[in-house]
């Protein structure tokens, strides 16, 4: 049986507020996250996912009143990360009502968390996120704390070794197109879709539906989208009926759409 592809809507929290920026930067306000979650989920997201990106750096944990009002307000999947630190960060996310924790600084310092994570909450609650720059042909390398910090980390084998470390799925975002609505990096999902047998996530640099189709056919098992949904540029409605157009599996946001309207949305 062939899997579906899954689109996730993704919030970029910081202050109680959505942003969005470009390669991490420049950041501009986007919405209040639970009525853009709720939004998103109504329109057809097979996911969602909250990273509370100012929480790494000041050190804090990721706003657990903010997940919960979340939470209460979906019917699909909600992922969460940003702060984890410590198991009972972890599973402070999941009482509040998260389904899946992402945990990335804090796991580069000290992996054995994975495993720890893994071990207690199950592989399947825990995603390992990745932010990578390119380092020169067919090759990446994974940065920390929003991208600020170097590793010199490889990125397929921090993916490799997250998963064999019980991460169930990977969050892979890349820098160099965070924003840029230039397309998803091929190679770096490709690259790390053929390293691993968990599902990766891709991110970064969505900017029409042939670009999510386009890393779906590279071996996603999801696409992420922020900013292109947040600013209007593509909605999940249209989008998932283009994929399906391209022989895609996606589930289709219920009710179905009519002929009328998938022919209008596909040209």
């Amino acid at each position: 049986m062939t899997l579906r592809k899954r689109i996730i809507a993704c919030l970029d929290v910081t202050g109680g507020r959505v942003v969005k920026g470009t390669r991490f930067v420049d950041l501009v306000d986007a919405g209040d996250p639970v009525e853009l979650a709720a939004r998103y989920a109504a329109e057809g997201a097979d996911e969602i996912t909250i990273l509370d990106i100012g929480a790494t750096r000041d050190a804090r944990p990721a706003l657990v009143d903010l997940i919960g009002r979340a939470a209460t307000a979906l019917d699909v999947p909600l992922a969460v990360g940003g702060g984890v630190r410590t198991l009972d960060d972890a599973a402070a996310l999941l009482d509040a009502g998260a389904d899946k924790v992402a945990v990335n600084s804090a796991a580069l310092r000290d992996p054995s968390l994975v495993e720890r994570l893994a071990e207690r909450l199950g592989s399947q609650s825990v995603v390992v996120a990745i932010d990578a720059a390119a380092a020169g042909p067919g090759r990446w390398r994974v940065r920390a704390v929003a991208a600020t910090e170097e590793t010199g980390r490889d990125a397929a084998a921090w993916a490799s070794d997250a998963v064999e470390r019980g991460a169930g799925e990977l969050l892979v975002t890349s820098i160099d197109r965070d924003g840029t609505r230039s397309g998803y990096d091929l190679g770096l999902t490709g690259a790390i879709a053929a390293a691993v047998r968990v599902p990766v996530i891709a991110s970064g640099g969505a900017g029409s539906a042939g670009d999510v189709a386009d890393v779906l056919e590279a071996g996603a098992s999801a696409a992420l989208l922020a900013s292109t949904l947040h600013f209007g540029i593509l909605r999940i409605g249209p989008l998932k009926a283009s994929l399906a157009g391209r022989g895609i599996s996606v589930r289709l946001p219920s009710p179905a759409p009519s002929v009328e309207e998938v022919a209008t949305w596909l040209g």
